[in-house]
């Protein structure tokens, strides 16, 4: 039932068993999230943090006018708010796009881990770190690159972090947020953002059917974005 989790953290280096065995420890059944639902809440101060297995979630904040803008995309295997177990209150929400099922982990718990357990505390604060990466790459996009550019970024982005968990198929994925949902990722208009999708499919470089896309050309779609993953910490090695 962890295999997202492992995978996910298996990316960066290795796992032992007794390290797996620790986590599924420190976990409690968690709930499942229809869409739409908050699986955290701004305001908040959970005494857990959660571990999404299934669906697709979003960091979000929400303007006093009501505008909302995504500020990370979170996929199986993320531990969504894991930074609250230091934090304590949470600044942000974050919202369902797709229903979800996760696991919990108390802090009590996760204290226990840093506490007897460096090597795996690692592992989760290297998590944290590239949570950071994610939306230091995310700040650059929306303020530097053309919105094509940004919306090629985030198809990159996404497919290599579902890629480690195994939710890809050849080089297509599942892609479930409708139109207004990837406008509140790029900080568009619903009508600008049909726009900025039709300009990537008529540059052939993806089809998007059905809340599935499909990657025609990586290289081209790469070049556009002026990809680079490095920030995803994708190499296995010591840490």
């Amino acid at each position: 039932m962890l295999e997202p989790l492992y995978l996910q953290l298996g990316q960066h280096d290795k796992l032992c068993d007794e390290e797996k065995a620790l986590l599924a420890d420190i976990l409690s059944p968690g709930r499942d999230f229809a869409a739409g639902q908050d699986l955290v809440s701004e305001g908040s101060r959970p005494a857990y943090s959660t571990l999404l297995l299934e669906g697709l979630a979003a960091r979000y904040k929400v303007l006093e006018d009501g505008g909302r803008q995504f500020t990370s995309l979170q996929v199986a295997g993320d531990f969504v708010d894991l930074h609250a177990f230091l934090l304590k209150t949470m600044d942000h929400g974050i919202i369902a796009l797709s229903p979800c099922r996760v696991l919990f982990a108390d802090h009590a718990r996760l204290r226990m881990v840093t506490e007897q357990a460096p090597h795996l505390t690692r592992h989760l604060w290297l998590d944290t770190l590239i949570d950071g990466a994610i939306h230091r790459e995310w700040i650059v996009a929306m303020g530097r690159r053309s919105k094509t550019s940004h919306l090629a970024h985030l198809i990159c982005e996404l497919f290599l972090r579902l890629q480690v968990v195994k939710h890809t198929n050849g080089m297509s994925f599942h892609f479930p947020l409708s139109q207004a949902e990837v406008a509140d990722v790029l900080g568009l208009s619903v009508v600008h953002m049909n726009r900025v999708i039709g300009e990537v499919r008529r540059a052939d470089l993806i089809t998007w059917v059905n809340h599935t896309i499909k990657i025609l050309d990586w290289d081209r779609l790469a070049e556009l974005a002026e990809f680079d993953p490095t920030y995803l910490s994708l190499v296995c090695e010591p840490r």
